[in-house]
């Protein structure tokens, strides 16, 4: 067992800004995060790649992330990688994985920065060899370089695929085509938030100059696909889509990778008893805080993209605002003078959280992944199709719970990450409810796999002690 003033989950911006903030107030610090170096998703292998080519390719963002990096080695706060949470208990106890082994740590307050994952995006053939999500795709061109030897097909909407486009583009890859999944009108919709938006111009600036790459380049472009279907026996062989307009096409694929936006990371809060709410403009449930991220449990804060998709600016402004409180909160700082300090830094979050309003409503997900045909597999561990989700609704699955405990639905590895939000849906369209009543799967520990060789070692250290 060890024991911190603060344990945070999570390297990426947020829980690296947290940390080095916390440590200029003197907290003593401890950092958990599953990757094996600091950075999240956004600056992956970061310490490695920025001063490569592979860098230059990802582009000026990326490479910015290796002066935070450098600060979070820094600031003297303990790291450990490679490590994952799968438990909290009131007090705060949490339990720890790293390395084959579990042990406790006790710490007095804890911030999660666990991120976003990609919104779960189901159609037929989803889980055929070949189809990823871009993420995914840009995590293998971050970590090993890897780009496809053939041309891929791109589906989704946001601004991710256009940025991984551009990036394999200056990696040397070839594109067959960008299926873009953006609803007709949501430009003209998202028109009445642009004034707002020019406060945070810079990713406005960016958004077209990979728009202009696209199009320079001459990459087609599918406007307004609305269904989209993988063919394949072993794995991905063809793609079919249809558009707004009716035209159906059917073409040959090798790969096939999609991505419908971003979503926090609700389980670590859910698991830990935090409210949550839907956020209608953002299709997700978020977790309850207060300005600073603090959560309906004392003592226990969100920062980063778990609190709401805002992006990696945002994500060091939360966790920086988080740290400040909780300055005051164990004892380390005058309010007054965190106050001040914080102002300055609340100013810049709403600068950034600007942009939110506009991207939202151009980037709406398309009706049709909330609402998957009955063959379709919602949960992939467990393979449960829409339609068996369905038929259980309509005999009485009125719950997320139910439906797990009837099908299977949300028992597997991924606990439910990858077919929740689409039970939520399937619940709400049958019951003709708002999506806020149905509720989300009720999170239980461990929130990661935990095997009984793990679980032994930590019987081992409490005899040690």
């Amino acid at each position: 067992m060890s024991t911190t003033d603060l344990l945070i989950v999570g390297a990426g911006p947020a829980g690296m800004t947290a940390a080095i903030t916390a440590r200029r107030y003197g907290i003593d610090v401890l950092v958990v995060d599953d990757q094996s170096s600091p950075g999240g998703q956004i600056w992956r292998s970061v310490e490695t790649q920025a001063a490569t080519p592979r860098g230059a390719i990802l582009g000026r963002t990326y490479q910015d992330g290796e002066a935070a990096t450098d600060a979070f080695r820094a600031s003297g706060a303990r790291y450990e990688p490679r490590t994952q949470l799968w438990q909290v208990e009131p007090g705060f106890r949490a339990f720890v994985t790293h390395d084959g082994k579990a042990r406790t740590i006790e710490a007095r307050a804890i911030i999660l920065a666990t991120g976003a994952q990609e919104r779960p995006a189901p159609f037929p053939g989803w889980t055929l060899p070949g189809v990823l999500t871009v993420g995914a795709a840009q995590v293998l061109l971050k970590t090993a370089g890897q780009i496809p030897s053939k041309p891929v097909w791109v589906a989704g909407c946001g601004p991710l695929p256009l940025l991984y486009l551009v990036q394999l583009l200056n990696a040397g890859g070839q594109i067959a085509g960008y299926l873009d999944t953006t609803p007709a009108g949501s430009h003209w919709a998202a028109l009445r938030h642009l004034p707002k938006a020019l406060r945070a111009s810079g990713a406005l600036l960016k958004g077209l100059a990979w728009t202009a790459v696209l199009r320079h380049r001459r990459v087609p472009v599918v406007r307004h696909v609305i269904d989209l279907v993988a063919h394949g026996s072993d794995r991905i062989e063809s793609i079919s889509y249809r558009t707004a307009d009716a035209q159906e096409k059917t073409v040959s694929a090798d790969n096939l990778f999609v991505h419908e936006g971003v979503v926090p990371n609700v389980h670590a809060p859910l698991g830990l008893g935090c409210a949550v709410e839907w956020r209608d403009e953002q299709d997700c449930y978020v977790p309850v805080l207060d300005q600073w991220g603090e959560t309906t449990k004392a003592g226990i804060f969100v920062a980063g993209d778990g609190a709401g998709i805002a992006g990696a600016k945002a994500a060091q402004f939360r966790g920086a605002l988080a740290a400040h409180r909780l300055a005051v909160k164990l004892g380390y700082a005058d309010e007054q003078i965190v106050l001040k300090e914080a102002l300055r830094v609340q100013k810049s979050l709403a600068r950034e959280l600007a942009l939110r309003p506009f991207l939202d409503t151009m980037f709406r997900p398309r009706g049709r992944i909330f609402s998957p045909s009955d063959e379709t597999v919602v949960c992939r561990c467990e393979e449960v199709t829409a339609g068996e989700i369905r038929a259980m609704a309509q005999i009485g699955g009125s719950g997320p719970n139910q439906i797990k405990a009837f099908t299977r639905a949300g028992m597997g590895p991924c606990q439910g990450r990858q077919c929740g939000y689409t039970v939520t849906r399937i619940l709400a369209e049958i019951q003709d409810c708002p999506i806020g009543e149905i509720g989300f799967y009720r999170v239980r520990p461990p929130l990661k796999p935990v095997t009984l060789g793990e679980l032994a070692t930590l019987d081992q250290e409490e005899e040690v002690l």
